[in-house]
This record gives C-alpha cells, sequence and structure tokens, in this order.
C-alpha cells in the first residue's frame, strides 16, 4: 500500500472531481474513462490490477464503478483517498440532479432535450468499446474464459438476471479449475443460469426515517446495473410505498442516465421529489453509505483475492462475465445513440481517435457536445 502524501491526495482529487463532471453514459463509460486515466494515461495500475478491482466491486453489492473509483482512490492515497475519490465522483452529479428535480417539480416536468446528449451519446459508445477491447485482451486468458464472456452475454442478451451472471461465471472457472474432469463444456452449462427479479405490493405514509432506511436498504442489495435498480426503485416507491408514480419513476432514471456520474444520483432525484432538498439528501447519502462501508472493509484485501487459487478463478470468472454484461449494456445503449450517420460517424470518430492517437476522452466528449449543439441549431438532427 502506497503512503499517502498531500501531491497524491491532489491527484485523486483533481482526477475524480474530472470523472464526477464528464463521465457521461452510465457505469460501463464509467469503467472506460476510469482505465483510460488510471493505467493509460496516468498508470497507477495494470490492466490486470485494474480488472482485479473490478472483479472486486462487481462482487459486492452497489454502484460498480462508484465503487471501483472508491477503490483506485484508495490503492493511490490510501483511507483518505478512498473517501475523496468517492465523494468527489459523486458530489457533480448530485448537486445537477438536486437543480434538475427542483425545476421537475417546478414545472412539472424535466427540461427539454439537452441537445449536446445527441453528440455525447455516440462519442461515449466509442470509448466504452476500446475499453471493452483493451480489457477482453487481457481478460480472456484461455478458451473456458471467453465461453464465459460470450455466454455471459448471450444471456444478458435474453434477459437473465446480472447478480446471477456474474456469480455464475465465477462458479463456473472454480469449478473448472478444481474439478477439471467435468469438462468446462459441461460446467458452462450448470453454472450460468438466469434468475428474475420480483417485486410485492402494499402502500405506507412517508417520513424521512423510512425514506432513508429504504434506500440504505437499495445500496447494501441492489448490484452495480441501473436496470436493477429500476426493479428495485419501482418495487419499493411505486408498488410497495405508493410515493412515486411509474412515470415519475422513469422520468428520475432518464435524469440519472443522461447527467454524468453514478447513475445512483437516481435517489437524489427522488429524494427531492418525495421530500424536498432535506429527502434528496438524506436519499443520496443513505445510497451511497453501504459502498463506502463495503469497499473499506474489504480494500485491504482487495490485492489478496488474486494470490489464493480459488477466489483467484472467481476473479477470473466475474471479470469476464461482468466484460460480457458490459458488452450487452454497450449494445443496448449504441442502438438507442447510433441512430443516423451523423451520430455513427461521432462513434467511429471516437473510436478511431483513442485507438490511434490516444485522444484525451474529455476533449472528446466537449467535441461531441459542440457537434450535438450544432447540429441542432443547422437542423441535421433527426
Amino acid at each position: 500500500m502506497s503512503e499517502t502524501s498531500p501531491g497524491r491526495l491532489r491527484e485523486v482529487a483533481t482526477l475524480f472531481l474530472k470523472l464526477g463532471v464528464l463521465s457521461f453514459g452510465g457505469p460501463a463509460a464509467h469503467v472506460a474513462l476510469m482505465r483510460e486515466e488510471v493505467v493509460r494515461r496516468r498508470r497507477w495500475v495494470s490492466d490486470q490490477q485494474f480488472l482485479d478491482l473490478l472483479g472486486a466491486s462487481n462482487l459486492i453489492p452497489g454502484p460498480t464503478s462508484t465503487e471501483l473509483g472508491i477503490y483506485l482512490g484508495y490503492v493511490r492515497a490510501g483511507w483518505r483517498g478512498l473517501v475523496l475519490a468517492g465523494t468527489l465522483f459523486i458530489a457533480p452529479a448530485t448537486l445537477i440532479v438536486l437543480a434538475l428535480a427542483w425545476a421537475y417539480a417546478r414545472f412539472g416536468t424535466a427540461p427539454g432535450a439537452l441537445w449536446a446528449f445527441y453528440g455525447i451519446k455516440p462519442v461515449v459508445i466509442g470509448i466504452i468499446a476500446i475499453a471493452l477491447w483493451g480489457l477482453l485482451r487481457t481478460a480472456v486468458k484461455s478458451a473456458l474464459t471467453g465461453a464465459v464472456g460470450a455466454a455471459a452475454l448471450a444471456l444478458f442478451l435474453l434477459g437473465a438476471n446480472p447478480i446471477a451472471v456474474l456469480f455464475g461465471g465465477a462458479l463456473v472457472i472454480v469449478l473448472a479449475r478444481r474439478v477439471p474432469s467435468m469438462g468446462g463444456a459441461g460446467i458452462l452449462l450448470l453454472a450460468l443460469p438466469g434468475a428474475a427479479v420480483g417485486a410485492v405490493a402494499a402502500a405506507e405514509p412517508y417520513s424521512l426515517g423510512r425514506l432513508a432506511l429504504y434506500f440504505l436498504k437499495t445500496g447494501a442489495v441492489v448490484y452495480g446495473s441501473g436496470y436493477v435498480l429500476l426493479a428495485f426503485l419501482r418495487a419499493d416507491f411505486v408498488e410497495r410505498l405508493g410515493w412515486l408514480t411509474d412515470q415519475q419513476l422513469m422520468d428520475a432514471i432518464a435524469v440519472g442516465q443522461f447527467t454524468p456520474g453514478p447513475v445512483f444520483t437516481t435517489a437524489t432525484f427522488i429524494g427531492y421529489l418525495v421530500g424536498g432538498v432535506a429527502g434528496a439528501v438524506v436519499a443520496t447519502v443513505a445510497i451511497f453509505v453501504p459502498s463506502f462501508v463495503l469497499v473499506a472493509l474489504i480494500a485491504p484485501f482487495a490485492s489478496r483475492l488474486r494470490r489464493a487459487p480459488v477466489t483467484s478463478a472467481a476473479l477470473d470468472g466475474v471479470n469476464v462475465a461482468a466484460l460480457g454484461l458490459m458488452a450487452g449494456v454497450t449494445w443496448q445503449l449504441a442502438r438507442a445513440a447510433v441512430i443516423d450517420p451523423l451520430s455513427a460517424l461521432l462513434a467511429l470518430g471516437a473510436l478511431l481517435a483513442l485507438g490511434r492517437f490516444k485522444i484525451n476522452s474529455a476533449w472528446l466528449i466537449a467535441g461531441g457536445a459542440a457537434v450535438g449543439v450544432a447540429a441542432h441549431y443547422l437542423g441535421w438532427m433527426r
């Protein structure tokens, strides 16, 4: 563990404040941006170390990309780096979402389409694709790990539960290495089942304490995907509690998706709708506190996971399964982002700029936003 110094703390603060402002596109894009910054540009960790931290983040509940950032802050600058990285990654999105929630509550609808996102979204697809390619080259160590990644992608596209896919991937690789006589194909068929997410019903009156309790529970049990988060929020806040309508929930999720930083800042929006500024603060703190606690508990041991044969195999399985899920999310995002020749050109341009010329992704995102605004005023948008 490297010693903490003011210089390292400044590095962590500068990087994660920047990522909190610029990391559009959801968890897959956040992972891509973090990899570019800490592996390719700053060389804080190797690709293998980055993958292992990503795997450890996938093994615990909470927003995966935020927890990855918290881990990286710890690796670079110790305990203070852990707190600083997570806080500064979350804070910009929280303030933006709070402002949008105020506008929504005042005017009855979310602010109109932000033209810049027409250009930002396809650029983000290019950034994710480059990161996926680099991480897959490290994670796919054998035919079996490749097959697990492909199976994870297929299962995701078929609607399987991402949590089951992640742990199934870990189980496949552990069993294959511990019981090689079973054969990889047989294990793969046995250990990668899909599962469904359910919901319940009944109404309860609003209170700040209940709001804190429900978001604390959500942060402690929901694994990284925004899609899983949507299922939990609907079960609790629409069906069980009756505090939101379906339309309000979808607007909250949309705001979490198109603002930078963690998708879990959806909690800020919901908290404001049901409890004003106090509700927004309580909901935000409650949903993110479990991430800080869980990362703090296992961060000192994360580097040892690679040394033990069983946990090393589990990490290999989780890593390739997570990348399969990331590929599936990228495909879904690409279908929504690449909608015409101009957006396709932006995605391809970002891919080439990062792959051949190593251009800083922040400039690409800013350029995509400028193109989106220009496209609106010039009438190029579909």
